[in-house]
């Protein structure tokens, strides 16, 4: 099992990484969902139990994940719900001759975001 967070808020992927709570002192990423400054305790405590790997994700990344969603599947999702296939799309030659499963969840995004993912 893969985490994904955004690389903008990445506290945490680095409490993971370094085996102890922490936080950030800021979060400034537009996937409202992975916006964590200070993660807490029982979350990180299933995530340092379960996690084989974590990988962060760009902004950018995220919304390019939004418009292939959206295009490829007829699928709606915000930036968090759309993080697992940036995160794929990263890993993919990794991930080649593995089954990957994916949680597509979270959508949560305004018109007015939808015309800014839309427009790069």
């Amino acid at each position: 099992m893969i985490g994904v967070q955004a690389e903008a808020a990445p506290s945490i992927y680095e409490s993971w990484r370094q085996h102890r709570r922490g936080e950030t002192e800021s979060a400034e990423t537009f996937a409202e969902g992975l916006a964590t400054r200070s993660p807490f305790d029982l979350p990180l405590q299933i995530l340092w139990d379960d996690l084989d790997d974590f990988v962060l994700v760009s902004d950018t990344e995220m919304r390019a994940s939004i418009r292939i969603l959206l295009e490829k599947t007829h699928n709606l999702a915000e930036g968090a719900g759309a993080a697992a296939l940036a995160a794929a799309i990263k890993l993919r030659n990794r991930l080649v001759d593995h089954r990957v499963g994916l949680i597509l969840s979270g959508g949560n995004l305004s018109t007015e975001q939808l015309r800014w993912v839309l427009a790069e």
